[in-house]
């Protein structure tokens, strides 16, 4: 609970509207009858109606409806209050909230006050998406179930999974490792060239069989023996969360194989306007996720935060936020026929990220936003962390409630919709120019410019045409080792590595794939690149092509929404012949957690030093991510994933070079196999229907066998396990005292690390798998867990002895201390090299304050709580560095962790900074947002830098040591 203000009539009473005879009210912020407002943008419209429904006199002032009223001339320089209609978490950062929620529920206690007090106070919900883990995939089991960084390739078989019914034929494929790897392995086409009717007859109608055994396996089999995995592994947290799900009030518990965070938000959670005791409002959610910016495409304002951020939004307290600048982004133009989203996605990416609009909003108007449908828009609204906007807004329009009414809205809601948005000006007409509202600048984008594009290797900013793609590949062999550079000499560049697999040898060379991931999560659930993917593999299929088996494909849908439609349109087998079968439902290669390559694979890439490539269509690709021998990634629409794949390299030109040769001698070009844009919207018209979204409604509603016979905790606090390793109860509300301590000046700080620009929240907080010679590995074969059970950092956010020991644990961590990458830095008085955790740990016990130096751009990646509690709980007292991601910054300062930015033109080379010197960092008692303070070296060395506390809320949250400690207060 926070803190309440007396009750007393609401100041904006007169103001409130009825709808359908007085059934329904709601507050119409166009009865004030100011000009202004029909000029504001629909975005700050919802900010406006929130601080208006939301005005206490305590949180939401009379001075914020008026600031906000006053865009115009207040952007950039008030501060308001925002309290959105629900909290959205998903399992990877939710499960810390939680956690901290249910640590909040003890300290309290300590102090006399009732725990049940401790609820969230926003509706809350709750995804478990993020734990599943490919340890199977293709037509046989191939590699042995391993949970989490496990054993060396010989290790033996999978554990019997006796829970599971036998697979057709009577016993389970693939009882050894490497036995069979896909399809691709069997017995070719009784036919050379292209397979006959009765042959792609049997694709559809009969089981595959596994070559190695000549046993039928079951399409299921793949994503089930996944599942089972993921429910066995995560059991400790499983249970938690049950425990959340009765013990917490207002939670909503999804739980797992129901779908991916960003799918279930669309599909279930989104409601456009909400409807609570008759009143209605505009729907709005903040998440811990950063693409939870998705929801934008729906006309729904929302956007992601740090997992401290949405804990103090559950407890009722609103986010603060600087009045935003609004560009709006006008669409003109015709969308070319063999466009995809995905290529428009990243057009507009490049386009806003070049235009430096990193902390406002984006809100889409011109006509051409009508050509695109509700999907295509939720897909551009997912990127927009990857151009460093706050949000991507759509207003709702026709094209929105034609969607709405796909997904199951019924008449009457989707009547009350459009009233209700029509009376409050928040509907759209795109083609009447006369409905534009003011903006702070314009960006124009001309649809027909788009071309298909990938990105890569090593940025998602990096963009490429597919047309320059061989030259452009070749170009970074050529390049020295930086943001796309790989610096390979000459005399190797043409490499090749021959190795056996399944019996047969193949040759690697650069740019082979041996990765390739369909994915339709996030900025490709567009259905329409899904089906251009499906029907290409079928046009594949039946042109007699196939892809190399040593490939490591695979199919991971969004949420069963998408094997729905796959199937019901008749393309998933076509994926599966070719290797792409269903993996399970959740996060995998975007979060590293690809199954091993083959050995053989491996060894052939160790040996030939081969820039090998991994083509997925996700949105997080950075270098070593997927596979740490996989050194280049592309993000590519799953359609260009499924050709990359047939090509089995990037090194090619699609209009020149075919993708592959039939046992005929036929050569077989992209253009050949490429549906028609006719085709596409045809075939999504006859399949994307409601009975989709009742399916997502059925799993939600019926859950999983294994999930709902898990048994919670019933008490009030939680009986915390302190054998378990993957829940405890953290240290952040220990010496919890009533009243806050002044700041406290930092003196003869050390500097822990040393970093260069572009540090991403996945070189500050790991969340794949734990390597077995870091420190996590060494606490948990502590407490006598094996290699196998080590699952993943993400799996283990709800230890923070885990994930403290992970923080800077990245193996590409560039610290200038040591010259090359790795998880290691200078520990300053022995002058000896520790992994980062042993050198905090020294560091701590000897009383000694540590800070952080690095570049431009510290932070930028996914939104991770744990990239701030890691280094608070490191003994990092401040990060200086020459800029931020916004998100992380805020999260720093959530945490007590001063972020000091250098002044323009400044950085540590400039100042002759060597990181070995110590700081001192001046603290006055009365801090101010965006104080100049100065730092003292021991070298003699005085320089100023800038605090960026942007607003009063976050210095107050710093006094308090953090935000957590600020809420728990509140209840003292």
């Amino acid at each position: 609970m926070a803190l309440t203000s007396p009750v007393k009539e609401h100041p904006y009473s007169h103001l409130i509207d009825t709808l359908k005879d007085g059934n329904f009210k709601f507050y119409n912020p166009h009865k004030l009858n100011d000009p202004r407002y029909d000029k504001l943008p629909l975005s700050i419209r919802v900010l406006l109606e929130a601080a208006i429904r939301n005005c206490d006199g305590f949180y939401t002032k009379d001075e914020d409806v008026q600031n906000i009223l006053d865009w115009q001339q207040k952007q950039n320089k008030a501060e308001v209050p925002f309290s959105p209609a629900r909290v959205l978490l998903q399992d990877f950062t939710g499960i810390p909230a939680m956690v901290d929620l249910a640590a909040m529920r003890d300290a309290v206690a300590k102090h006399g006050v009732d725990p049940g007090l401790v609820n969230p106070k926003c509706p809350t919900d709750l995804i478990v998406d993020h734990s599943l883990q490919i340890d199977y995939s293709k037509c046989a089991i191939q590699n042995a179930p391993n949970p989490g960084g496990g054993d060396g390739p010989n290790q033996g078989p999978p554990r019997s999974m006796s829970s599971r019914p036998p697979s057709r034929g009577g016993s389970q494929c693939g009882g050894q490792r490497g036995s069979c790897s896909k399809a691709a392995c069997s017995d070719p086409p009784a036919s050379p060239g292209r397979p006959s009717a009765s042959s792609v007859q049997q694709i559809e109608n009969t089981p595959l069989l596994c070559p190695f055994h000549l046993k039928p396996v079951s399409e299921t089999d793949t994503a089930l023996k996944n599942q089972e995995m993921e429910l066995v592994r995560n059991k400790e947290r499983l249970q938690f969360f049950k425990w959340c799900s009765k013990a917490f009030k207002n939670v909503n518990v999804v739980p797992p194989d129901v779908g991916a965070v960003h799918q279930v938000n669309l599909e279930y959670l989104s409601r456009v306007v909400q409807v609570n005791d008759g009143l209605i409002y505009p729907d709005s959610v903040v998440g811990t996720d950063s693409h939870t910016t998705m929801i934008n495409g729906l006309g729904i304002l929302g956007w992601g935060v740090g997992g401290i951020e949405s804990e103090a939004v559950m407890l009722g307290q609103p986010v603060s936020l600087t009045l935003p600048e609004v560009v709006g982004c006008k669409l003109v133009g015709t969308i070319n026929p063999l466009t995809t989203s995905i290529d428009i996605v990243l057009g507009i990416t490049k386009h806003l990220r070049q235009a430096g609009i990193a902390g406002k909003f984006v809100e889409f108007f011109g006509p051409g936003v009508s050509q695109l449908s509700a999907p295509d828009r939720t897909t551009i609204a997912n990127m927009c962390p990857e151009y460093n906007a706050t949000v991507s807004f759509f207003p709702v329009d026709q094209v929105t409630l034609k969607h709405l009414k796909k997904t199951n809205f019924t008449q009457e809601k989707l009547e009350l919709l459009e009233s209700y948005m029509k009376a409050v000006k928040l509907f759209r007409s795109y083609e009447d120019s006369s409905e534009d509202p003011q903006f702070s600048e314009v960006i124009e984008i001309n649809l027909s410019s788009m071309a298909p594009y990938v990105s890569g290797p090593k940025r998602p900013q990096d963009r490429v045409a597919v047309s320059s793609m061989k030259e452009d590949f070749q170009s970074c062999l050529d390049e020295k080792v930086g943001f796309k550079g790989f610096h390979v000499s000459k005399e190797k560049q043409d490499m090749r590595v021959p190795f056996l697999h399944c019996g047969q040898e193949y040759q690697l060379a650069h740019g082979s794939v041996v990765i390739a991931a369909v994915i339709s999560c996030t900025n490709n659930c567009n259905p329409s690149v899904m089906l251009t993917a499906g029907l290409l593999a079928k046009k594949a299929v039946e042109a007699g092509l196939v892809v190399k088996p040593y490939i490591r494909t695979s199919l991971a849908p969004g949420s069963g929404m998408v094997t729905h439609y796959l199937n019901t349109s008749g393309v998933l087998p076509y994926f599966s012949q070719l290797g792409f079968e269903v993996i399970g439902y959740g996060c995998a290669t975007c979060v590293g957690n690809t199954s091993p390559l083959p050995e053989a694979v491996v060894d052939a890439i160790k040996q030939g030093e081969l820039v090998a490539c991994g083509v997925l269509s996700g949105n997080r690709h950075f270098e070593g991510r997927l596979c740490d021998c996989v050194r280049a990634n592309y993000l590519a629409s799953p359609p260009l994933v499924v050709a990359y794949a047939l090509a089995g390299t990037v090194g090619i030109d699609f209009e020149k070079e075919p993708l592959g040769v039939t046992s005929e001698g036929k050569e077989v070009y992209l253009h050949d196999i490429w549906p028609s844009r006719e085709e596409i919207q045809q075939t999504e018209e006859d399949t994307v229907i409601s009975s989709i979204f009742n399916d997502l409604r059925g799993r939600m509603k019926q859950g999983n066998t294994f999930w709902n016979n898990i048994d919670g905790p019933d008490s009030v606090v939680f009986p915390w396990d302190h054998k378990s390793t993957y829940i405890r109860s953290p240290s952040f509300f220990s010496k919890l005292s009533k009243e806050p301590s002044p700041p406290q000046t930092i003196e003869n700080a050390h500097v822990l690390l040393f970093l260069g620009d572009k540090v991403t929240t996945d070189h500050i907080s790991p969340a794949g798998s734990i390597a077995r010679v870091s420190a996590a590995a060494k606490y948990l074969l502590s407490k006598r867990l094996t290699p196998r059970e080590f699952n993943s950092y993400g799996a283990r956010r709800g230890n923070d002895a885990v994930m403290t020991r992970g923080t800077f644990a990245s193996i590409k961590l560039q610290n200038r201390f040591i010259g090359k990458p790795g998880p290691k830095t200078l520990h300053i008085p022995s002058g000896q090299t520790l992994d980062v955790y042993e050198a905090a740990e020294r560091y701590q016990r000897d009383g000694i304050p540590l800070i952080i130096l690095a570049g431009k751009d510290y932070g930028s990646g996914n939104s991770r709580d744990w990239v701030a509690k890691g280094p608070y709980l490191l003994g990092v007292r401040a990060v200086i560095a020459e800029s931020f991601e916004t998100l992380h910054k805020n999260q720093l300062v959530g945490m007590g962790i001063m972020p000091l930015e250098f002044l323009p033109g400044q950085n540590a080379d400039s100042l002759e900074l060597s990181g070995k010197e110590r700081f001192t960092i001046t603290l006055p008692e009365s801090l101010s947002p965006r104080q100049q303070l100065t730092v003292k070296t021991s070298q003699g060395k005085s320089f100023v830098v800038t605090a960026l506390f942007d607003t009063e809320t976050d210095v107050i949250f710093f006094r308090h040591g953090g935000l957590l400690r600020y809420v728990a207060r509140t209840l003292l």
